[in-house]
């Protein structure tokens, strides 16, 4: 689930540099192209449509990290299993330890 989180994120965040591009904030970008659609009302729908993708794309991103930060710290911090096998050995086992010096 959280691999599905991180592409979705990755390609919301390609689109969204993508549609960022295209907006000029001078009134260009590609609705400027459209200026015999300005006596219908194209250039405003386009500038709508281009803001609102902008606005949902950085949603999406914003969401799915906030997401995918609280699953991994929920995870991070259950405590591991105890493998009984991995523990260290009982005293007595082993080489044997001489306390005569020298």
């Amino acid at each position: 689930m959280d691999t599905l989180f991180s592409v979705i994120i990755v390609i919301a965040s390609a689109l969204l540099v993508f549609v960022v591009f295209v907006q000029n904030p001078k009134g260009g970008g590609l609705s400027s192209d459209f200026g015999a659609a300005q006596q219908l009302g194209g250039v405003q729908k386009t500038n709508e449509f281009i803001d609102k993708t902008t606005w949902g794309l950085a949603i999406v991103v914003a969401v799915l990290s906030i997401v995918l930060t609280i699953r991994s710290t929920t995870t991070s911090f259950e405590t591991p299993t105890e493998d009984p096998q991995t523990e260290a050995p009982a005293e007595g086992s082993g080489t044997p330890v001489s306390n005569t010096p020298g």
